[in-house]
């Protein structure tokens, strides 16, 4: 389709990944902050399921990978953004979920533990949903 008389500094294989990446960062430059805080929570359940089948594939690598991307996710991410200080409460409360949440993650990489993965989903999955609850109505221009 896109045949130049100069080569590609891409390889066959990296172009997709290439545009991939390219598209990502520009869905992140171009996103509102509660559409980050979303990609977030949707990064992190996909890192979960990464670690999740890279266990029962018993590629430890792959599985290293995967949750430590989601480890971030929830450190660098999530509990990072939160402002303890106008917060309250909540941003207190989420605060302690996320250390947990790290804590189990490191768990499940120690004990190759599936219903950790399960739990961490389940504790993730709520806030997930009532983030992008509120994110209808959050761009409302009558809200």
């Amino acid at each position: 389709m896109f045949s130049s008389a100069t080569p590609s500094p891409f390889g066959r294989s990296q172009v997709p990944l290439a545009y991939r990446k390219m598209a990502a960062e520009t869905a992140l430059v171009d996103a509102s902050p509660h559409r980050l805080v979303a990609m977030l929570f949707e990064g992190f359940l996909d890192a979960l399921a990464e670690t999740r089948g890279a266990m029962r594939q018993r590629d430890i690598e792959r599985k290293g990978r995967a949750i430590n991307r989601a480890t971030r996710i929830v450190e660098e991410g999530l509990r990072a953004g939160l402002d303890l200080r106008a917060g309250g409460r909540l941003a207190a409360d989420l605060d302690q979920l996320y250390r947990y949440i790290g804590t189990r993650l490191l768990q499940a990489n120690l004990r190759n533990d599936e219903a950790i993965l399960d739990e961490c989903q389940r504790l993730v999955q709520p806030l997930r949903d009532a983030w992008n609850a509120i994110g209808a109505t959050a761009h409302r221009p009558d809200a």
